[in-house]
């Protein structure tokens, strides 16, 4: 008996395009004689599945079905393909657990929590297993001073919402001129802005995810960008970046880095596919932690594609695998 799987996409935030491209290759990707795959796009102005005909049908949100041509739809599963918001940040999980329908991704709670890059680095720094670089967290509704934050930080320091990826809105801040511009731009994306300092070092970053209770690490994969940092044009436009996997890092380094995602993976009480991206400082021979990013992306070129590749295994095994976990629960 075939499954019914809720391929949703799209979402509220500026990272709509990559999560349509994502969705593109997960749809391919999702083995058609094992699930009916229906692909709903989630915007602000409605949820939708577009049927044969090419017209749209509206999910009812009380029960999050499709009724087509007469025909009630429910799911058995979802597979989450949205990044930010509702669909990384908890807002969509914590509909789905209320509906008590499985999902790929990580729960409310971790999915919330890992989104707002200054709360999950407070709590990350809590558990005492990675360095985190030093940062100031600010409101756009509560003052600050540029002067208080660059006598608490040293130069350089990274500014960036707390809550968005795809670094959109992202600045790498040298002077303390550049500070309040970089400030104003990130504002413009989120109402909380994480100022972090710079930490010079070797950019690593492993996918994970646990099968019937074993956490299983993906090829790690070294990030060398052709810019000062990774931004969105170098993440997105071809040859701007060398994405090399496996990582050609020292053993020991790796090994720390596995061991290390899968303590993070664990204590954040993660599900489903997750990425962690780290920074290895090699002066100091100490491991930084970046973020966790429990929606990582999967257009054919993304990272995680790359090293399921890697890992000698298709996206639709590796897909199917996803689907089966959470249907285990």
């Amino acid at each position: 008996m075939k499954k019914n799987i809720a391929l949703v996409a799209g979402g509220y935030s500026g990272e709509y395009v990559i999560s349509v491209q994502s969705a593109v290759t997960i749809e391919k990707n999702l083995d058609s004689s094992k699930y009916n795959v229906y692909k709903i796009v989630i915007t602000k102005e409605g949820w939708n599945y577009t049927g044969d005909d090419g017209q749209a049908i509206a999910v009812d949100k009380n029960d999050f079905s499709l009724t087509i041509k007469g025909q009630k739809v429910t799911f058995d599963a979802v597979f989450i393909g949205i990044h930010g918001t509702p669909g990384e940040d908890g807002r969509l999980q914590g509909y789905f657990e209320m509906l008590g329908i499985p999902f790929t991704s990580c729960g409310m709670v971790t999915s919330a929590m890992t989104f707002n890059k200054s709360y999950c680095n407070k709590v990350v720094a809590a558990l005492n297993v990675v360095n985190v670089s030093k940062s100031v967290h600010i409101f756009s509704n509560q003052p600050y001073d540029t002067k208080q934050i660059l006598a608490q930080l040293k130069l350089p320091v990274f500014v960036k919402p707390a809550e968005g990826g795809s670094s959109i809105g992202m600045s790498k801040v040298n002077t303390a001129e550049e500070l309040q511009p970089a400030i104003d731009k990130a504002f413009k994306e989120d109402v909380q802005i994480l100022i972090e300092e710079f930490i010079k070092g070797r950019e690593i970053t492993c996918g994970l995810y646990k099968v019937n209770g074993e956490i299983n690490v993906l090829p790690l994969t070294e990030i060398v960008s052709s810019k000062e940092f990774f931004d969105y044009e170098a993440k997105y436009t071809p040859g701007m970046t060398k994405e090399i996997t496996p990582a050609p890092a020292p053993d020991d380094v790796c090994e720390q880095i596995r061991n290390t995602a899968k303590e993070l993976y664990n204590k954040l009480n993660c599900k489903g596919i997750v990425r962690a991206d780290f920074i290895y400082e090699e002066a100091n021979n100490r491991l930084f932690f970046l973020e966790v990013n429990t929606m990582p992306g999967q257009s054919d070129n993304s990272l995680v594609p790359q090293q399921v590749r890697a890992a000698g295994k298709t996206l639709q095994e590796f897909y199917g695998t996803l689907i089966e976990e959470c249907l285990r629960k």
